[in-house]
């Protein structure tokens, strides 16, 4: 069992193109199970996405590949993924 703490401080990497997704900003959790449907990292601007209209990325849970001591690999084609808008 992984905390969200420990989650959230290691980098996200696609393993399809070996971009740095960067890090985790929030989870996406099934109400009824309790279990995390996906993971959220911010668009390519960080926080300026407020600025720029930039949204974040949603990557599914079944996505991810390995889970290391600094890195998550996740195997995504990032344009066929849907964005996500907090708030």
């Amino acid at each position: 069992m992984k905390r969200f703490s420990r989650l959230r401080q290691k980098e996200f990497v696609n393993i399809s193109d070996g971009a740095r997704l960067g890090v985790i900003c929030d989870l996406v959790i099934d109400e009824s199970s309790g279990k995390v449907c996906a993971i959220v990292v911010p668009g390519q601007m960080g926080f300026s996405f407020f600025f720029k209209g930039e949204r974040d990325t949603v990557i599914p849970w079944q996505n991810i590949r390995k889970i290391g001591e600094d890195v998550v690999l996740v195997d995504v084609d990032i344009g066929g993924i849907p964005n996500y808008h907090m708030g």
